[in-house]
C-alpha cells in the first residue's frame, strides 16, 4: 500500500511540474496576446482623462502606456475603471496593470506588484487664490465652517478621514468637476496630490492656487500597479530606467507638467 501511494505521489508531482512548465508568465501572455490591458479611471488630469466624445484616453500616463506598449511590441487596450472599484477590478484580472496617478499603498501592495516609483509627492491643499493664506496647515483647515471637498474611493478620501475632525467634509463623486465646486464657492478647498494641484492651478490661473505643493502634508510615491508577475515587473522597471536615461520619460513628463 505505501508503494502505491508513493507511485501516485510521483505521478502527481510529474503532472504538476508539467502544468507549471506549460503556464506562461503574464509578460509572455501579453506578448502572445498582442495587447497590454491597462486599467485607468480617466478622471485624473494630468495623468489620465477619458474623452467621452472621442471615446479615447489622453494624459501623461496614456502617453507612457503607449510608449511601453511600443517597447513590448503590442497594442494598448484601455479598460475604464473608477477609484471605488479599482481594487476589485484589479483582483478580477480585468487588466494587466493599472496606470493613471496610482499611489503605492500597503493595501495595493498586498494584491499585486508595483513598478519602481515614477514620482515623489504628497497631499496638499488647493483653494481660491484669495483664500490661500487661510489654509496653510491642517489645523487651519480643520475648523468648523471650513468646507473640504473630496472625491471618493482613493487616497484623497483616506487622507481627509484620517486628518479632518471638525471641518465639514463634502463628497463629490465626479473628479472632473470637483475643482469647479471650489471656483464657484460651493466648497473652500480640496486636498489632493501636489501634482494635481499644480496642474489645476495652471488651468485656473489667478483663480485657484496650489498651497505649498513643494512641502506637502505627507509623502507618497506614484508607480504602476502590476499583476503579480516578476517578469512583467522586471520589464517595466527596466523600461522606466532606460526611458529615464535616454530622456524619453522626461519628454513625456514635460508635455504635461511644465
Amino acid at each position: 500500500m505505501p508503494r502505491v501511494f508513493l507511485c501516485l505521489a510521483v505521478v502527481f508531482l510529474l503532472i504538476a511540474s508539467a502544468v507549471q512548465a506549460q503556464e506562461a508568465s503574464r509578460l509572455e501572455t501579453i506578448i502572445q496576446r498582442g495587447t497590454l490591458r491597462v486599467g485607468m479611471t480617466g478622471d485624473y488630469l494630468p495623468f489620465t482623462y477619458f474623452d467621452k466624445a472621442a471615446s479615447t484616453f489622453r494624459g501623461f500616463d496614456v502617453d507612457v502606456a503607449e510608449a511601453l506598449g511600443k517597447a513590448l511590441g503590442v497594442k494598448v487596450e484601455y479598460v475604464r475603471t473608477a477609484w471605488p472599484q479599482l481594487s476589485a477590478d484589479f483582483e478580477a484580472d480585468r487588466f494587466d496593470m493599472a496606470m493613471g496617478g496610482i499611489s503605492i499603498t500597503p493595501e495595493r501592495e498586498a494584491r499585486g506588484l508595483f513598478s519602481r516609483p515614477i514620482m515623489q509627492e504628497g497631499k496638499t491643499p488647493i483653494a481660491r487664490c484669495a483664500d490661500k493664506g487661510k489654509y496653510q496647515t491642517l489645523a487651519d483647515i480643520d475648523q468648523p465652517g471650513t468646507r473640504v471637498i473630496v472625491n471618493p474611493g482613493g487616497t484623497n478620501e483616506r487622507f481627509v478621514h484620517a486628518n479632518i475632525r471638525n471641518a465639514e467634509v463634502r463628497i463629490h463623486a465626479d473628479n472632473l468637476t470637483i475643482f469647479d465646486q471650489i471656483v464657484s464657492g460651493n466648497a473652500d478647498l480640496m486636498m489632493t496630490d501636489s501634482s494635481e494641484t499644480m496642474y489645476q492651478q495652471k488651468l485656473h490661473p489667478g483663480v485657484l492656487c496650489a498651497i505649498h505643493p513643494d512641502k506637502p502634508f505627507d509623502h507618497a510615491e506614484k508607480a504602476y500597479w502590476l499583476q503579480r508577475d516578476p517578469d512583467l515587473k522586471a520589464f517595466v522597471d527596466r523600461w522606466i530606467e532606460k526611458a529615464g536615461e535616454d530622456g524619453s520619460f522626461k519628454k513625456i513628463h514635460s508635455a504635461w507638467f511644465e
